[in-house]
Parts: C-alpha cells; sequence; structure tokens
C-alpha cells in the first residue's frame, strides 16, 4: 500500500513465474496497464500522501481511491478525515482500509477498532467495502507471516472478516500478493467465493498464478507511482459496474 508510518513495502517476489496472464474483462493484461483502457483509474493513500488536492486526482482520470485508516488496534491515519471527505466531495469513490498486523492482536479486535475510526460502509454508492490490507511484515523480514501459523493466519483473516461483516454488513476486500497468500495460509482457498481480491502485482513479469481460491480480481494495483497520488490501480470491470461495486450489489 501507500507508505505510512512503516516502511515501504517490498513488492510481490514470485517463485514462478506462469504463463498465465491477469485479465481485464477476460482480455490479457500481460503488459502494464496501458492495455486496460477504458477501466476505471484509482489509487491508495496514507498519511504519507498528506493533503491530497483531489479535484487534481480526478482532473487525472480518478474514479475510486482507498484511504488508510488504521493499523493494528493503536494507530489512526492523522489525515484519514480529510483524505476520505475529500475525496467525496470531488466526487471519487472511495473507501478505507485496514493494515493488519496478526502478531499484536486478534483479528476482530482489530476489525472492532478499525471499523470505529472509519472502516465503516453505506450503500450510497460513494463508499467502498472495507478493505484488508494482509501482506509482508513490515517491521520483521525474518517474520514474514508474523510468527503465526497457516491455520492460525487464516483463522485470524477470518477473525477479521466475520467481525467487520457483522458491524457494517460487508464482507472485506482483501488486499494481498500470490506469494504471501499462497506462503503464509498454506493457499487458502476458503475466501475466494466471498472477498473481492485486490491484487499487488507490480511489473510484467509478475504476471501468473492468483491467490489461491480467487478466480479473478476486482482491483489490480500495478504501480507504486504514477500519475495519481500514492499507488496505482484498476478496477475490473465499467464505471457502472464500479458504482454497483459500492453499493454492494
Amino acid at each position: 500500500m501507500a507508505r505510512d508510518r512503516k516502511p515501504s513495502r517490498r513488492r510481490a517476489r514470485v517463485i514462478a513465474l506462469s504463463v498465465a496472464a491477469l485479465t481485464v474483462g477476460g482480455s490479457a493484461l500481460a503488459e502494464l496497464p496501458a492495455s486496460a483502457a477504458g477501466t476505471p483509474k484509482g489509487h491508495d493513500v496514507s498519511s504519507h500522501q498528506k493533503n491530497v488536492d483531489w479535484q487534481h486526482a480526478k482532473a487525472k482520470g480518478a474514479r475510486f481511491v482507498y484511504v488508510k485508516a488504521t493499523e493494528s488496534t493503536g494507530y489512526r491515519n492523522p489525515y484519514f478525515g480529510r483524505q476520505y471527505d475529500g475525496a467525496r466531495e470531488a466526487g471519487i469513490i472511495r473507501g478505507a482500509y485496514h493494515f493488519a498486523l496478526p502478531d499484536k492482536s486478534s483479528g476482530s479486535a482489530q476489525a472492532a477498532f478499525f471499523v470505529r475510526n472509519g472502516g465503516a460502509w453505506s450503500g450510497d454508492g460513494w463508499t467502498l467495502p472495507p478493505a484488508l490490507d494482509i501482506e509482508y511484515n513490515p517491521y520483521d523480514r525474518k517474520r514474514r507471516c508474523y510468527g503465526l501459523t497457516r491455520a492460525r493466519m487464516a483463522a485470524w483473516i477470518r477473525s477479521f472478516s466475520d467481525e467487520v461483516n457483522r458491524l457494517t454488513g460487508r464482507r472485506p476486500v482483501i488486499y494481498t500478493t500470490a506469494h504471501w497468500w499462497n506462503m503464509c495460509t498454506g493457499s487458502s482457498r476458503a475466501f475466494g467465493s466471498d472477498h473481492a481480491l485486490w491484487i499487488a502485482r507490480h511489473n510484467a513479469a509478475d504476471a501468473g498464478s492468483l491467490p489461491a481460491g480467487w478466480s479473478f480480481w476486482t482491483m489490480w494495483q500495478y504501480d507504486n507511482s504514477g500519475s495519481l497520488p500514492g499507488d496505482q490501480n484498476l478496477f475490473n470491470g465499467s464505471a457502472e459496474q464500479l458504482r454497483r461495486f459500492a453499493r454492494g450489489s
């Protein structure tokens, strides 16, 4: 995700490359997203971006954005309110995301903290589902899976998801990489049927399989720099499908 108080996230590493390419609506995306013309562009931001010029972002093509709200149960993005509200005022569909630290507290505790501090959802057509950023441990490279077994990690994610769903009525979008997911959850297939996937993949050489359990992605973070503030993203569908996704359809 966009950098915050944590160190810059390492790009996804692929153990074995696949010939298969990511797709948008069934069309190959073996290249960087110039081949995805017409799909809604978006981005994600955190306190690293501070005061965003949202009108300028919209003029550059931004149609949606995710804003970092929280991390673990002790950190709140001090710019969250002005970033989140500013995006809406500029006519950009926005949502909130939580950076998970599964070694610090339970999934349900972090979900409750997230929802209390910006991670709620409304079916107003302007609010994306809450999102869970679950990826490499930025604080300890030797404990990339936070010291949890694969079974415990999958249970942690399910606990987070269940609490978000109980509090908001929506399952969270899951942001991850194929390598981290398959390594740290044991290729769990338990989430693909009821959670939208936000895949992080930053270069054409990374084209390959999706995390276990998913047959397609909903959002693709393809670069951490570009014309929009923060990380660059695409939505896998039309502008109307993006609006329906925000409404809960």
